[in-house]
């Protein structure tokens, strides 16, 4: 079991890739691959298993298969498309990042996946890899799973368990747009209680006790309420304070992984779609 710090933008503890036993979950972007390339030393990855198509966890995957043209990657059916065409993902992701550039300049390019290396999940598999069981769970992204390593009964979350800057407790539940589902991610907060983990592997950042799953349910709950009652500017401004309060040293870790703007896109889309 390893967490290696791939360091984006050269910043310590904004995106973990885990490596379990030879096999790769959520690698990182693009702009990182030297880095996690030299962590794994020219060895071969068995697999990657992808928690969700997000830039930062799931970009550099392509160039990764580029690398080693037998890799098999894990993926959801509905992000599955976007791994073997990512253009029109790309062309969402520019929105928010400046254009083609910006999106380059931050994440790096986005390696199109040959259809044969992918192996498409539903959500309910076992004896992944030989020891992994998957569960869907949206609620950050309609395409999200989480794995549950059998042998060690460590799960690993994504962004659905939040994000935590070790050694600080305070949590960010990361909500960027499009497709946000408040509803749905307590319910994937719940499935993953129920494999009873004795450890979490957070993508932001490293290893958490069980007890976070509930940090990422009051996260939510607060952002959603103060999303409710405010512009993006009061939201924003809010937010940075608390996690300044919340982080200390390591605040800015924290807002490169959530990104703060974004948070409250996310938010607001989802109370846009209820009506609300």
């Amino acid at each position: 079991m390893r967490a290696i710090d791939v360091r984006h933008q050269g910043r310590e503890k904004v995106i973990c890739c885990w490596e379990v036993d030879g096999v790769l979950i959520d690698p990182g972007p693009g702009v990182t691959e030297e880095t996690l390339l030299a962590a794994l030393g020219g060895e071969r990855p068995r697999a990657l298993l992808l928690t969700h198509i997000h830039f930062d966890h799931a970009g550099v995957s392509g160039s990764l298969v580029r690398r080693w043209p037998d890799l098999p990657v894990y993926v959801h059916e509905r992000g599955a498309p976007h791994m073997v065409d990512p253009s029109r993902l790309m062309a969402s992701a520019g929105r928010l990042y400046g254009g083609d550039e910006g999106l380059r300049e931050l994440w790096g390019e986005m390696v199109p996946i040959p259809e044969a290396n992918l192996r498409v999940l539903e959500g309910g598999e076992r004896d992944v890899e030989g020891a992994f069981r998957v569960e869907y769970t949206p609620g950050h992204a309609s395409h999200h799973v989480c794995y549950f390593h059998e042998p060690s009964r460590w799960a690993f979350v994504g962004d659905v368990g939040g994000a935590r800057i070790p050694p600080h407790d305070f949590t960010v539940a990361p909500t960027p747009p499009p497709d946000i589902d408040v509803e749905a991610w307590k319910a994937s907060v719940a499935r993953v209680r129920a494999w009873d983990p004795v450890a979490l592997g957070l993508t932001h950042f490293g290893e958490a006790r069980p007890e976070q799953l509930d940090r990422v349910l009051a996260a939510l709950e607060a952002q959603v309420e103060l999303e409710g009652r405010g512009d993006e500017a009061t939201f924003v401004a809010t937010m940075d304070e608390r996690i300044r309060a919340g982080c200390g040293e390591d605040a800015e870790s924290m807002i490169q992984a959530t990104p703060l703007d974004q948070l409250h896109m996310g938010l607001a889309r989802w109370r846009k779609k209820l009506g609300a």
